[in-house]
């Protein structure tokens, strides 16, 4: 089995923000008072500026997309995250802007590594923006990321 997640999660009321300001974003809720909006081909191109630093670490951060997430940060931390996985096997990419900067990563797990006691880099970015797990969970689960394994999942196709 696959799961692939390119997104950005933020609280629901700063999720709707941003997808009323970006007019191919959607953003879809997650438990634990969270949302997320995906990050399609069509919108990951939409954001992307030609001259715009890229952050190392990911593998489809549109270039200039790290100063938007910076501005959208002084309402509200907002966090960007990646996972790619195919038969029990792949790797997870995060990071958290609060007040206009990179606070926490980007932090990375590489295939075949196993997570640290902490967790993983997006259990770890979703403890920042406030996620808790539950008996024996992990934050990934809590919030339900694992709803869907694919983007077209979270758009509803």
């Amino acid at each position: 089995m696959s799961y692939e997640l390119r997104a950005l999660i933020a609280t629901a009321e700063l999720a709707s923000v941003v997808a009323a300001e970006v007019r191919l974003a959607r953003a879809v809720r997650l438990e634990q008072e969270l949302a997320l909006i995906p990050m399609t081909d069509a919108l990951l191109a939409a954001l992307h500026q030609p001259e715009g630093a890229v952050v190392p670490g990911f593998g489809f951060f549109p270039g200039g997309f790290g100063h938007r997430l910076g501005a959208w940060s002084k309402a509200g931390p907002v966090a960007y995250v990646e996972a790619d996985y195919f038969g029990g096997h792949g790797s997870q990419q995060a990071a958290v802007w609060v007040d206009g900067k990179i606070e926490l990563g980007p932090l990375a797990s590489a295939p075949g590594e196993p997570f640290p006691a902490e967790g993983s880099p997006i259990s770890r970015v979703l403890r920042r923006l406030g996620a808790h797990s539950s008996c024996g969970g992990d934050e990934f689960e809590a919030v339900g990321l694992g709803r869907h394994r694919h983007l077209e999942g979270w758009l509803g196709h």
